[in-house]
């Protein structure tokens, strides 16, 4: 897809350390890594959201995640724990417009986290989850 920065890396235009390729995903270094080892596993097909992913793809980057979470804790990296961050959509945090999966090592103390929302600690009740249930079921049918 012309402008985005994936897809020109993935067809070789713009320069990408690779540690994995496939027929259905590539997976490359991240330019601005959370810790040392970073990486970034994409659709080698151009997906703005995750609900364009094809499902046989979107199962390969699950494979891949979790084959490339082995390697980063045989790598001799700094890697205690893995963390997987996929951000779907501009609210989610996602920055550019090619579905992308983050994987990345983790070590206690690293500075990484989440920040949880005002109401996070007010539990919904149980007519309120079965209600929102339902609204998801709903649209599943």
């Amino acid at each position: 897809m012309s402008g985005c920065s994936f897809c020109a890396i993935l067809a070789g235009d713009s320069e990408a350390t690779f540690v994995w390729r496939d027929d259905l995903v590539s997976a490359f270094m991240d330019i601005q890594p959370i810790n040392a080892g970073h990486i970034l596993l994409v659709p080698n097909t151009h997906a703005s959201a995750l609900a364009d992913v094809p499902a046989e793809t979107a199962a390969r980057l699950m494979q891949a995640a979790q084959r490339l979470a082995q390697a980063l804790r045989e790598s001799g990296l700094r890697c205690d724990g893995v963390s997987l961050f996929l951000a779907d959509g501009e609210a989610a945090g996602q920055d550019v417009f090619h579905t992308h999966l983050h994987v990345f090592p983790r070590y206690r103390g690293d500075g990484f986290g989440l920040r949880l929302g005002p109401d996070y600690l007010n539990r919904p009740s149980r007519p309120e989850l079965d209600r929102v249930g339902q609204l998801i079921r709903s649209a599943l049918a």
